[in-house]
């Protein structure tokens, strides 16, 4: 009975250990180790998730390339329009060589259109506005337009809602006065001479009026960004522009025109700046930020968001200005319940780049130069938040991912392997036990036939 019950117990091991080296688990069942079941298994589902979660890392990244590699495009075709409407900048070309361009330039903004309504990851449309966080500007006599990045004072624009501008700081166009006196314009200068402003020189002659020579300043507005008019007896200069990167550099020449012989005045102008205020459709305040980041009458915060005031606007506070209509681009990075990511892709159509309806046909082409300017930065800046997105969010989180799920995986096999080399040692060990219990079991057996052989 002893030899049989010994054998039973290394048949059970034996069976164990077969499943062991099987299936290559130290744990197949929770009798195996309770304890460690739990462990195991907790690993095993994370570390499914985190498999889940690089896969779709991997599209988010793909996602995101694909709208890059399209903006790319659009920014090649916006050089191209800028470099069309420099070229009709030249009196030199025919209106039918305007023209001409101007049906290259039409096309151009075709093509945009195009690539806004058509790029795509599998089914889901990039650039028409469907794949991100978007505004609409509600109050058109304040505010030209905006642009959301999908994140306003650290917080994602998840919820639809308004956004309350407060312009705390008006812009301002730079302004210097000359300081020689005029009863009238129509009274001939009395002098001869010449001054420059920014750089751009004039002349004038005696027998002329200063109301001649404001003709001449205001006729090279295109070249100088400044306009004059008279003001208080004197010449008063003005930026066609707001901002601190318009400037007036004013110097006269030797005929005390407008100011004294010789002297010059200089003068910039002062950026906007702006409290925004996120708020839900019930009127909770989600989030605020500042707008200091700007140029003149546009507005930037640190998050990228663009805001671009009115004249009318400048310098007052817009209550619901904006509507916000939420629709962001989120992806699952992680493992876990709110290991998300953001993806703000807005609409990137001619018409939402305010492009789409330039004429070049004209002498003036600064306007159209400035269009197409703001609508690259407003396509960089996307580009480049874009990138950050691809570089410092999910090409890190992979690589932080790898490194959990290798070393939990290592962990989880610590505990659910098979120690191979030492299991085919107790594999043996327990054979030759088997085998011996067997021979014993034998003699156990044939112990009794000698008592029998003494009653016969």
């Amino acid at each position: 009975m002893t030899a049989f019950r010994s054998l039973g117990n290394t048949g059970m091991e034996l069976g164990k250990s077969s499943t062991r080296l099987s299936t290559g688990l130290r744990i197949n069942s929770g009798a195996d180790d309770p304890a460690g079941l739990i462990a195991v298994e907790g690993y095993r589902t994370q570390i499914g998730g985190m498999t889940a979660a690089l896969g779709n890392n991997q599209d988010a990244l793909n996602f995101a390339k694909t709208a890059d590699g399209a903006l790319d495009e659009t920014t090649r075709l916006l050089r191209d329009a800028r470099s069309l409407t420099v070229a009709n900048g030249n009196s030199s070309l025919s209106a039918d060589q305007k023209q001409a361009n101007q049906t290259q330039l039409n096309n151009i903004m075709t093509s945009i259109d195009r690539i806004a309504s058509n790029t795509s990851f599998g089914s889901r449309k990039l650039l028409d506005g469907s794949a991100g966080t978007r505004v609409s500007v509600a109050n058109k006599s304040k505010l030209e337009s905006a642009f959301v990045s999908g994140t306003l004072g650290g917080v994602q624009m998840s919820k639809s809602g308004t956004l309350d501008v407060n312009v705390t700081t008006g812009a301002a166009q730079a302004a210097v006065s000359g300081t020689t006196a005029y009863t009238a314009g129509t009274v001939a200068l009395t002098a001869s001479g010449t001054f420059s402003i920014n750089g751009y020189s004039f002349s004038a002659s005696s027998g002329d009026t200063i109301n001649s020579v404001i003709a001449k300043i205001n006729g090279a507005t295109g070249s100088t960004g400044v306009s004059a008019v008279i003001s208080g007896g004197v010449v008063a200069f003005s930026s066609t522009g707001y901002g601190l990167s318009q400037k007036i550099n004013l110097t006269e020449g030797g005929g005390g025109l407008l100011l004294a012989a010789g002297a010059t005045a200089t003068a910039a102008g002062v950026d906007a700046i702006a409290a925004v205020t996120y708020k839900d459709t019930a009127g909770a305040t989600v989030s605020t930020a500042t707008f200091n980041k700007g140029d003149g009458l546009s507005l930037k915060d640190s998050n990228g968001n663009q805001i671009k005031l009115t004249v009318t606007g400048n310098g007052t506070s817009i209550t619901g200005g904006i509507q916000v209509i939420a629709g962001s681009s989120n992806f699952q990075i992680g493992a876990n319940g709110g290991d998300t990511a953001n993806l703000n892709l807005s609409n990137f159509s001619s018409a939402a780049l305010s492009v789409s309806t330039l004429d070049i046909t004209g002498n003036d082409m600064q306007t159209s130069i400035d269009a197409i300017d703001a609508a690259i930065k407003t396509v960089s800046s996307s580009r480049g938040s874009i990138g950050s997105f691809m570089k410092n969010t999910i090409e890190s989180n992979m690589r932080a991912l790898g490194v959990a799920k290798e070393n939990l995986t290592a962990t989880s096999s610590s505990l659910s392997d098979t120690d191979i080399a030492e299991e085919m040692t107790n594999y043996t060990k327990l054979n030759i036990l088997q085998q011996s219990g067997l021979a014993m079991l034998a003699q156990a057996n044939s112990a009794p036939q000698g008592v029998l052989s003494l009653l016969r």
